[in-house]
């Protein structure tokens, strides 16, 4: 018996070594990117990149091959200017611009069994500016308009078409962490043209412009204060809806009637009175005065005061902010501050726990990319002079637009990071304005970070 059973094992074992292995069968790869739509920089640092996420039936993902090629204009973006990193199923794809443009590039995954599977990233590419190393492109939407800093490395932005609130880390350029409309709560279907924006405690104070359109018609929606309430910070922030306020805009007209037309308010907001102009009416600027959570500065980019061709910055105080946010109190003003910038208005104003003010000033006109941009610093009260502390690029698209938040300026080296809003800027060539492009992942602003002088 024994030996039949040894003969009957090795026979087996002489037909299993005789046996053909068993051939893999390997499936299609599959292959899928984060985003179709990719904006680059020329020279910029620290662009956004696309995640291709890969797979074989069959094969182990460290196993497959990422490569991309460019499928339509080199100029912008060649095949050589496109890494690939990473192992396993997920891989991050880099581009570095060559050129201003748009091209398309083919990423292809190769896997085992000579199979392979592509998809097509579409990429555009804006032009160097001024200091490359300290730009970030934040994607999304092109209208930058109002920024707070909300901890953690991260600033919520807001857009003057839209009424989507944005999170962004302030250290990358991409895409938001997060975003809000609050459309529906302030029952509004139009954009409220959200300008200025400031922080005290929880509570974040929003305005909008307060004026006409661009066509010189009212619209309603414009006329809108609210505030949002903060929890968390850095990724984890959070917004709540809080309370709104729809009739400051009559309360300035009302006040500056009283005093003797003094700011022309009522003739700056008549009907067919474009806001962007010299004796316009349009708020761009909040911020509270010094040592106070109740009295708001209202910086206007339009009028100046008097609103004559080298005319001062108006700033309007509102005594009871908190209580017209909180109640619906009908807004008292003080007297309004006229301060002197160089024949600039307030873009933006923002101050700092130790109530040192920082003024960005640029002009009152609508179309001003090319018009002067200055940094003032100011202590907040009436009466006193600001100080230039640096004329900023203008030559880059896009004006500059918000203060994300404010230094010691008495540190030497202080840093300041400010947004432009890129809206009415070519960003690709093609004669197509950023806010008109059709794919949101080629709108972007631009931020930047300025040392003090």
């Amino acid at each position: 018996m024994k030996k039949f059973a040894v003969a009957g094992i090795a026979a087996l074992l002489v037909a299993a070594v005789a046996a053909p292995a068993q051939a893999v069968t390997y499936g299609t790869p599959t292959i899928g990117l984060s985003a179709s739509y990719l904006s680059g920089a020329v020279g910029a640092v620290g662009d956004p990149v696309v995640n291709v996420t890969v797979g074989q039936s069959g094969a182990d993902a460290s196993a497959l091959t990422v490569s991309a090629t460019a499928s339509s204009r080199a100029s912008v973006a060649g095949t050589g200017d496109v890494s690939v990193t990473g192992a396993g199923a997920v891989r991050q794809l880099a581009v570095a611009a060559r050129g201003r443009g748009y091209t398309n590039l083919t990423v292809k995954v190769t896997g085992l069994g000579g199979k392979s599977a592509t998809k097509t990233l579409y990429y555009a590419a804006s032009a160097t500016v001024q200091n490359p190393a300290e730009a970030r492109y934040l994607t999304g939407s092109a209208d930058a308009s109002a920024a707070v800093d909300v901890g953690g490395g991260y600033v919520v932005v807001a857009d003057d078409e839209s009424n989507v609130l944005r999170l962004y880390d302030r250290s990358r350029s991409g895409a938001p962490v997060r975003t809000w409309d609050f459309s529906s709560q302030l029952g509004v279907t139009k954009e409220v043209d959200i300008e200025g924006a400031t922080r005290i405690g929880d509570t974040i104070y929003w305005t909008g412009s307060l004026g006409n359109n661009k066509d010189g018609e009212y619209k309603a929606p414009r006329n809108t204060v609210f505030t949002t309430t903060v929890s968390g910070s850095g990724t984890g922030t959070q917004l709540a809806y809080g309370r709104s306020y729809k009739k400051l805009r009559e309360d300035l007209v009302a006040w500056d009637v009283a005093n003797g037309n003094r700011y022309g308010f009522a003739a700056g907001t008549a009907a067919g009175e474009a806001p962007k102009q010299i004796d316009g009416f349009n708020v761009e600027g909040l911020e509270f005065a010094p040592g106070s959570t109740t009295t708001a500065y209202l910086g206007f980019r339009a009028p100046l005061a008097p609103a004559v061709p080298g005319g001062k910055a108006l700033i309007v105080p509102v005594t009871n902010f908190d209580k017209v946010l909180a109640s619906g109190a009908k807004a008292v003003f003080g007297a309004g501050i006229e301060l002197d910038l160089g024949g600039l208005a307030v873009r933006d104003i923002r101050k700092n726990a130790a109530g040192q003010y920082l003024i960005l000033a640029g002009s009152w006109a609508a179309d001003d990319n090319s018009d002067p941009y200055a940094l003032y610093q100011w202590d907040g009260v009436a009466g006193h002079a600001p100080v230039k502390r640096a004329d900023l690029p203008t030559t880059d698209p896009g004006g500059w637009e918000a203060i994300v938040d404010v230094p010691d300026l008495t540190a030497a080296g202080a840093r300041v990071q400010l947004i432009t809003d890129s809206g009415s800027a070519d960003l690709y060539g093609d004669g197509t304005e950023a806010k008109d492009l059709t794919h949101p992942e080629w709108k972007k602003a631009r931020a930047a970070w300025f040392t003090l002088g």
